[in-house]
């Protein structure tokens, strides 16, 4: 008996944060929004669908955003990387690249509110 995989992570956001939420992860990272069962919708935010698992974006009252904490997405490939990181950078979001972790190549960013996220391209892992 154990841990056997990750369901979903939860980022907070303050109260208001759908439509920029679905700016954000849904068009700009291009994650598709998963419908809230209906017992859930009336507390705000949005859930969307990453790989085999889940981003929940939540409303908190008194929202403070998660600079060090976070997630780090992947994407397929290096050119996927670069891609979205220019997309990101039109759409006025930060992307600062860092190469500190031999092997990979990433960049963090950060959402409407100010929650960290760190995205990278697959890397060969030993």
């Amino acid at each position: 008996m154990g841990v056997t995989g990750l369901d979903h992570v939860q980022l907070a956001a303050p109260p208001g944060c759908e439509a920029q939420a679905r700016r954000f992860f849904g068009e700009l990272l291009g994650l598709a929004e998963i419908e809230k069962p209906e017992s859930l919708r009336a507390r705000g935010g949005a859930w969307f669908a990453c790989g085999a698992q889940q981003l929940h974006v939540g409303v908190q009252d008194d929202f403070r955003p998660a600079t060090k904490a976070h997630p780090a997405l992947a994407v397929a490939s290096d050119a996927d990387l670069e891609r979205l990181a220019a997309s990101l950078e039109a759409a006025g979001a930060p992307v600062r690249w860092d190469a500190e972790l031999p092997g990979e190549r990433r960049f963090y960013t950060a959402d409407p509110f100010g929650n960290r996220l760190e995205v990278l391209a697959p890397a060969e892992r030993v």
